[in-house]
């Protein structure tokens, strides 16, 4: 059948391993110093793994491949554990995957005297994993532009914090942005990993002022494909002037540049894009034009 499975560029991949843990599948591994996708029927196409590359040796193709069978998949998972379980019906679940769910949760059902750990705590972390925010149900996802009156007055809060926010909308989350709010319209885009304003004492004053915001963790979010689609949007529909990401030096942040030229690759308008790496203690490594 044709269907999307991950790809891997073996003159780029450098076998480091760092995509491994991002497949809760099991469908990568290492052999002879190469990531190697060992079954199509564990690879279910969301390409999770993408952004733990730091060389972009992986991307997701449409091609002739077996069926992903969820089945077999869980049989590998009770294997690995409580925690692999977990992160692996997580994953189905922030991608709206029921079906394989249910397939997945029938499996572990069935099999209960299989495996040591408990089910009940198994669908209680699922259960409490927060998808609804992730899917735009929650209160907290509802977007609000900061340069117009809120509805509601709110009483003045005093505060010790020096300097003000120059956040100018919510939410800034990529899984819960819309790229067609009027706010992100012919903007300058931030697109900063999630560890830079905690690194940063300067960041809203000197690097996030005047632009619209969006972040992202190329190592722990999950669904990475929609977050290059969502970035094609803000560059053709929302038409950005600009586009700077800022990242972390370590080697898992490199992922969110690759999403950006991905989308760059795919959007049909043209977008200067800069990159400005930051150190651990906050500092300014290196800042160029890509």
């Amino acid at each position: 059948m044709l269907r999307d499975v991950v790809k891997i560029d073996e003159d780029l991949c450098n076998g480091c391993g760092e995509c491994i843990p991002g497949c809760h599948e099991g469908a990568l591994q290492i052999i002879d110093n190469k990531a190697r996708l060992v079954s199509d029927l564990m690879c279910d196409g969301l390409g999770a793994c993408i952004g733990h590359c730091p060389q972009g040796a992986i991307s997701v193709e449409k091609r002739e491949a077996e069926p992903y069978n969820e089945t077999k998949v869980m049989q590998l998972m009770v294997e690995k554990g409580k925690n692999t379980v977990i992160a692996h019906l997580v994953h189905l679940k922030e991608h709206n995957e029921g079906e394989l769910m249910a397939e997945g949760l029938s499996y572990l059902r069935k099999n209960q005297n299989s495996y040591a750990f408990s089910l009940k705590e198994v669908m209680t972390a699922v259960h409490n994993s927060g998808n609804s925010c992730a899917s735009g149900g929650c209160p907290g996802s509802q977007p609000i532009d900061f340069s117009k009156p809120l509805p509601i007055k709110t009483p003045e809060v005093k505060t010790s914090v020096s300097g003000e926010s120059a956040l100018t909308h919510w939410p800034v989350q990529m899984h819960l942005i819309n790229p067609a709010a009027a706010y992100y319209k012919n903007t300058d885009l931030m697109l900063a990993a999630d560890c830079v304003a905690f690194s940063m004492g300067n960041f809203h004053q000197d690097f996030l002022k005047g632009k619209s915001l969006a972040i992202a963790c190329p190592k722990l979010d999950s669904g990475l494909d929609v977050y290059v689609d969502k970035i094609t949007r803000l560059i053709d529909e929302a038409k950005v002037n600009t586009i700077t990401v800022m990242m972390m030096q370590v080697p898992c942040c490199g992922g969110l540049t690759r999403l950006v030229q991905m989308a760059v690759g795919k959007a049909s308008r043209k977008v200067p894009v800069k990159a400005i790496v930051i150190s651990t203690e906050g500092k300014v490594l290196s800042e160029e034009w890509m």
